[in-house]
């Protein structure tokens, strides 16, 4: 049986990761009002990634005997000023996610749930490929600066991302 204190921090992550998929779903939305779908895909994908993160979340809490509860879900901006604020706001989200996802680990330490503990390291680990995917696409945005063939090109490079769910020798059992 999972503690009251880890279930509500779970609970919390849960209403976190489904705000990370509201946000690129919003920030996918946006792109494509300016005809960037290249861009709009890569955060349609990055959205489909988070509700999966949720879900395991979800499912990892009702596994361990806990009770899902489902909060209020922020609502996120819906414009921007350029193409590249997106996605610096994007890496700075991921940064946020990982300081809250290394704040689960402590505190399943503390609780000395080690089921929980041995959960959280897929997330960990994915917390590293998250930032760095932001930050890759940030650091070539910057490169280009105001170049529009520059931009065309990483839309065209952003357009095929696809979705792929991880499988459960990847962690995807919760």
């Amino acid at each position: 049986m999972i503690s009251q204190k880890m279930q509500e921090a779970i609970n919390d992550q849960i209403n976190a990761e489904l705000y990370s998929g509201y946000l690129y779903l919003a920030m996918s939305a946006y792109f494509q009002d300016i005809n960037l779908s290249g861009f709009a895909n890569w955060m349609r994908v990055q959205a489909q990634e988070e509700l999966m993160h949720a879900m395991k979340f979800y499912d990892f809490l009702a596994e361990r005997g806990g009770t899902v509860v489902l909060q209020a879900i922020e609502q996120p901006p819906a414009t921007w000023d350029s193409p590249s604020t997106p996605f610096e706001q994007a890496y700075e989200h991921e940064v946020g996610v990982t300081q809250r996802i290394h704040n689960l680990v402590h505190l399943s330490l503390e609780e000395r749930d080690y089921a929980t503990n041995t959960f959280l390291d897929w997330f960990v680990n994915e917390q590293v490929e998250e930032e760095a995917s932001a930050d890759a696409i940030v650091r070539k945005l910057s490169l280009i600066g105001s170049d529009k063939s520059g931009l065309f090109m990483i839309d065209r490079e952003l357009a095929t991302r696809v979705f792929v769910p991880p499988t459960p020798a990847d962690g995807a059992a919760g």
